[in-house]
């Protein structure tokens, strides 16, 4: 069980990570913001990176299992930061990425 949760938290901070590694730049394109967010958005991609490399499964699984969990956060994004509630399909669709991380990172393996 503790192996669960701490995948879950480390997928939640790396979905986080990459979250804002892309609104940083959004931000400056989109809405005229200063330059210097490149900064951290930059760092926030490189923890990014560093964060999926935690995990002691293959890389085409983990980088797989993780897009359910981006795809929550971002939907969780999307009401918090954009100010948008997350219609019932947004809702049920974050439930069926995170039934498909949960296959993928903890079916029973052979290997």
């Amino acid at each position: 069980m503790i192996i669960e949760i701490k995948t879950i938290l480390i997928f939640l901070l790396t979905a986080v990570a990459e979250i804002v590694g892309c609104y940083l730049p959004y931000l400056w394109l989109k809405e005229g913001k200063s330059i210097w967010l490149l900064v951290p958005a930059a760092l926030s991609l490189a923890l990014f990176a560093w964060l999926l490399s935690l995990h002691p499964t293959a890389a085409g699984r983990v980088y797989a299992a993780y897009g359910g969990v981006y795809i929550s956060v971002a939907i969780f994004w999307l009401w918090a930061i954009d100010g948008i509630k997350p219609t019932i399909w947004d809702i049920i669709g974050a439930c069926v990425a995170l039934i498909g991380m949960a296959i993928i990172m903890f079916a029973p393996r052979n290997t």
